[in-house]
């Protein structure tokens, strides 16, 4: 497998940390206090996107937006304590080895997240990858989540590059649908969503992790190879 490309995006949960299981035990734990017992099966199956548009096709008018606001900051609170308890083995095999050898060879990479601000800031710090970066887009900084392509748009822009000449991991069926929304080819990390699920979508590839794969020079930019 050969792309050409100017630039990479990252997903970051589910991406390069296996933490959604994290995210699903968190949620359960916020729902059960809420008097919702939902297993975590179910958390998995239903529980998607921005937490404030979740409780609210939830709970409906049952809480005013502070309120939803609180409950959603709690929940957050509460993945970051179940994260920290474990964080390194959560960390998707070969990711650190991959983004050092890219920013070694000198490719502008970002990370595009649909997680708030505090966890995104949690997560690369813990991965130590913050000065490998050249951009971290999070919720907080977008108005449309995914599948619309906004956080990509952004990251792209933050780094100078047109976003149709990047190559975006992903994890998500959502995320690999803003990929395939922005044009852009999209390698899929299968932590999270067998390739079954994303057949109605244009997939590059599909791997169980980031080993084998690296970054080569080009003569007009450079060539994602694994």
């Amino acid at each position: 497998m050969n792309i050409p490309t100017q630039a990479i995006l990252f997903d970051l949960d589910g991406t390069l940390v296996d933490n959604m299981m994290v995210h699903h035990r968190a949620w359960q734990k916020s729902l059960k206090e809420l008097g919702l017992d939902y297993s975590l099966e179910r958390v998995k199956a239903e529980i998607h996107g921005v937490n404030l548009e979740i409780l609210q096709n939830l709970f409906g008018d049952k809480y005013t937006l502070e309120e939803y606001n609180q409950i959603a900051w709690d929940k957050e609170a509460a993945y970051r304590d179940i994260f920290a308890a474990d964080f390194a083995a959560n960390i998707v095999p070969g990711a650190l080895d991959f983004i050092r050898q890219a920013h070694a060879v000198g490719i502008p990479m970002a990370i595009g997240t649909a997680g708030p601000k505090e966890n995104a800031e949690f997560v690369v710090e813990n991965l130590g990858i913050g000065d490998l970066m050249g951009h971290l887009v999070h919720s907080g900084m977008v108005s449309r989540g995914k599948p619309d392509p906004e956080v990509f748009q952004q990251a792209a822009g933050a780094l100078g590059v047109d976003l149709k000449d990047c190559v975006i991991f992903e994890d998500s069926v959502t995320g690999a649908k803003a990929a395939n929304n922005a044009g852009c080819p999209v390698m899929v990390l299968t932590t999270t969503h067998t390739p079954p699920e994303f057949a109605a979508l244009d997939v590059a590839s599909f791997r169980p992790d980031f080993r084998g794969l690296r970054v080569e020079q080009t003569n007009d930019g450079f060539m994602l190879v694994g």
